[in-house]
């Protein structure tokens, strides 16, 4: 047990939507006080880093309402209830992409919005891909195309690419391909 640890006294759902849920949690706090916390409740999801053999990386660009603007990003979904991180991955990449890949390495898993969110990010370097055809949600619009990693990276640098799981696929990437991660 942590001592910065704080107890559930009690826990209440607030909203229930499609996607998300929001609770509010009544805790007691470390010096015995108590105090609320506001979450989401999410999922989890996947991220893929799809490597091409010629050294770019499969990308897309697709416009994300809440900020009213196009992003560019690394293919990524939810994870489906009772569904392995493995098998949405796949799924997301066939989908959204069109690819398959032969070669699955799982990097890491992110947590991205520690402050008011349980959300995990579970990412993974699929390699090995072979292009088939994509076959998109209903309401889901995407551009797909190939970038080179270190065009990307200045993208990151230029403030165009600011999706925060697509920045840390980024520079796990580079770390990757300089030999210095494994």
């Amino acid at each position: 047990m942590s001592k910065f640890e704080e107890k559930t006294i009690d826990s209440r759902r607030v909203f229930e939507g499609v996607l998300l849920k929001v609770n509010a949690d009544r805790v007691r706090l470390p010096d015995g006080s108590e105090s609320v916390r506001e979450f989401v409740v999410h999922p989890g999801a996947v991220m893929v880093i799809p490597l091409l053999a010629d050294g770019r990386v499969v990308m897309e660009r697709q416009y994300r309402y809440p900020l009213r603007r196009e992003f560019i990003e690394f293919p990524a979904g939810k994870i489906d209830p009772g569904e392995e991180p493995l098998t949405t991955a796949k799924r997301e990449l066939r989908e959204e992409t069109g690819y398959e890949a032969q070669e699955w390495t799982h990097l890491t898993t992110v947590h991205p919005l520690i402050a008011y969110s349980d959300e995990r990010i579970e990412v993974f370097a699929a390699r090995k891909l072979t292009l088939l055809a994509a076959s998109l949600e209903a309401g889901e619009f995407l551009e797909v195309f190939a970038a080179n990693p270190i065009e990307a990276l200045r993208w990151v640098r230029e403030g165009r690419v600011t999706d925060v799981k697509t920045v840390i696929g980024l520079f796990w990437l580079e770390k990757l391909q300089r030999g210095e991660w494994k």
